[in-house]
């Protein structure tokens, strides 16, 4: 998608009187040659599978290493317990962000959000809205092109990939575009939107992607909840009139400076960082074994 910045999302906004979703619904129709119905049922069949990934979770399923399953459901039964320090809207943020996470190791269908990696982070914190009934389709979709309008621009100027920039590029991304996409949905304006998106990628830069025996499992899965919730406090932060000091486009190109210049180790190789430790060591050597 072609968008080079947030500023010319808002500066298209002004000049042509329209919301952020639009001005992003409307470059898809530019860059496919699509219809408007056409871009709007495509955006509805990414949603309809990212619920469906919440929906089809199942809590007796486990990975192939046996590190990930089973949390998203012991997350809900806590809850369940009335002893969560949360309110029930983060408490099922929490669960369906593992829920979605723990899917994506299970090898079952997820909606790369950015990334198949930070899968849980948009749906963790849309779809319990939608199934509390407090937000419409049609709201969720707009929500939508605003997350991808975000992220299009991250990809354009700096990475989305763990092997690029670090966990901060997927689940940092996550996060911003779901930090928009929250607050388009509660009314939010263009500038709101870019300050919650900024907010959420400042406050997970640096963080390396280190997964132990280069699975994405540990620690990504949890990290997925991070950025959720990240993205819910960034939303109400820009929601109160909350402002990110540093511009987005700013924070967006930082972000890649920083990406660049983290070693090799700490890109995905799994040559650093929680991969290393003595326990990521004895997976790697257990998992070695069973290839």
């Amino acid at each position: 998608m072609a968008l080079d910045s947030i500023q010319e999302i808002f500066d298209r906004m002004e000049s042509s009187g329209i919301p952020f979703w639009r001005v992003v619904l409307e470059t898809d129709m530019e860059e496919r040659q699509v219809t408007e119905e056409t871009s709007l049922e495509k955006m509805r069949a990414t949603w309809q599978a990212m619920l469906e990934s919440v929906e089809s979770y199942e809590g007796a399923r486990r990975s192939v290493s046996g590190l990930v399953g089973g949390d998203g459901e012991r997350m809900r039964q806590y809850a369940a317990t009335g002893q969560a320090l949360c309110g029930p809207y983060l408490q099922e943020v929490i669960a369906t962000a593992l829920c979605v996470g723990e899917s994506n190791a299970c090898m079952r269908k997820i909606v790369a959000a950015p990334t198949a990696g930070a899968c849980g982070v948009l749906p963790a914190v849309l779809v319990p809205l939608y199934q509390a009934g407090q937000v419409t389709e049609e709201a969720l979709l707009e929500g939508l092109y605003v997350s991808a309008g975000i992220g299009a621009v991250v990809s354009h100027r700096a990475c989305i990939a763990g092997a690029s920039g670090g966990c901060q590029a997927e689940i940092g991304t996550a996060s911003a575009m779901a930090a928009g996409a929250l607050t388009a949905i509660r009314g939010g304006s263009g500038a709101q939107i870019g300050h919650a998106a900024a907010m959420a990628l400042k406050n997970l830069m640096g963080l390396i992607c280190d997964p132990v025996a280069g699975l994405v499992e540990v620690p990504c899965v949890k990290r997925n909840v991070i950025g959720a919730v990240n993205a819910v406090s960034c939303a109400d932060m820009a929601l109160a009139g909350i402002e990110s000091r540093i511009p987005v486009d700013q924070v967006i190109d930082c972000m890649g400076d920083v990406g660049r210049r983290l070693p090799v180790e700490f890109r995905e190789t799994a040559l650093g960082g929680l991969a290393v430790t003595p326990f990521g060591q004895t997976v790697k050597e257990q998992m070695e074994q069973k290839a």
